[in-house]
């Protein structure tokens, strides 16, 4: 019922691939330990973070990565981490769940996963997410992150994230920034 075309061609334009230059986080990376150890001696106190994956988005893989106690590829989960209370609220969560959810549990850090970007979808959720902890008078106490396919940090700077984390990421890049960035909170 359907046909699939696959033609290769040839193209007079190339592509300088070492002048591309994506913007990373620059962060001190710890280990799960160096980061227990971390909010033991500096933080004095369990830090608490909530992810979900949010809006229509029904993909759990990176925030269950990132959450999960089991984790992904040999790097454990926030969860696992013995001084985070990490809460994962799966997916297709409401920004206003997701927001509640935070402010119950008096959350250090929300974490959000966004997959897919069909119509800009993901922006708008994004900039949703923050307009809503701009009105709870939480945007300034939070430490907020994206992560996603298609999330850079650039691109969640510009929406009034914390930081943007994209594929390639593990719960210790997540886990060393907001440490870091909680400590300078405070």
């Amino acid at each position: 019922d359907f046909t699939f075309f696959v033609a290769y061609g040839e193209s007079s334009y190339t592509l300088d691939y070492t002048s591309i230059r994506v913007p990373k986080i620059a962060l001190e990376k710890m280990s799960m330990e160096e980061i227990d150890k971390f909010i033991e001696e500096r933080i004095r106190r369990k830090i608490v973070v909530v992810g979900a994956s949010t809006g229509t988005d029904a993909h759990t893989v990176g925030i269950d990565a990132i959450m999960n106690m089991k984790g992904f590829a040999g790097h454990y989960g926030l969860e696992r981490y013995k001084n985070i209370d990490a809460h994962n609220l799966g997916s297709q969560v409401q920004n206003e769940e997701l927001v509640a959810k935070a402010i119950e549990l008096s959350a250090d850090a929300i974490l959000i996963s966004q997959t897919v970007t069909a119509k800009n979808v993901h922006l708008k959720n994004m900039t949703s997410l923050v307009e809503l902890l701009e009105a709870e008078n939480l945007r300034k106490r939070v430490i907020l992150v994206a992560g996603g396919a298609r999330i850079t940090h650039e691109l969640a700077k510009e929406l009034g994230y914390d930081a943007g984390f994209g594929p390639g990421t593990f719960a210790e890049d997540v886990a060393s920034f907001i440490v870091h960035r909680l400590e300078s909170m405070t």
